[in-house]
């Protein structure tokens, strides 16, 4: 498996991958609720590798994109040292080391960068997640409480981070 940064070539191979993350319930979009399109995400994947200490990287296997992690640094000089993570494995592919693997990369890459922080949310109710976040070194650092509506009820996120 390798861990690289994504390429415009990339993006009608990421797009199924994005849509059955999405189809997990997991993720900020609800299943089918967002229309991807190869020229919005090519613009995204270059408008992030191009932007200071953030990327749009993928998991591949014989040409197979498995995963994706997009981290999206800030600018601002106070908030320059810390970066936000959207990850997405394909469900055939969870389970298999995909997601530990493109942490491991992305944490390596942010020590480049200079990144001191790393941050993310997940919905409290997904522990499949929140053990993997873990296993990285993630801590919980507090509760988004009733944050997203989800099947017309309220559900937690968790803020989770990691000092690099």
């Amino acid at each position: 498996m390798l861990i690289r940064q994504a390429v415009e070539s990339d993006a009608p191979r990421i797009i199924p991958v994005m849509k059955d993350a999405e189809e997990s319930g997991f993720m900020l979009y609800g299943p089918g609720e967002r229309q991807m399109k190869e020229e919005p995400l090519i613009k995204f994947i270059n408008t992030l590798n191009n932007a200071p200490k953030s990327g749009f990287f993928v998991a591949e296997d014989n040409e197979e994109i498995l995963g994706y992690l997009l981290l999206k640094a800030e600018n601002l000089s106070r908030t320059s040292h810390r970066a936000m993570i959207a990850i997405g494995v394909h469900s055939n592919s969870r389970g298999k080391g995909v997601g530990s693997k493109l942490f491991e990369h992305i944490i390596n890459w942010g020590k480049q960068m200079q990144l001191h922080r790393l941050e993310l949310t997940v919905i409290e109710t997904n522990e499949h997640a929140i053990k993997l976040y873990k296993n990285m070194g993630f801590e919980i650092e507090g509760t988004k409480r009733d944050s997203l509506l989800i099947d017309e009820q309220y559900v937690n996120e968790l803020y989770m981070a990691k000092i690099l």
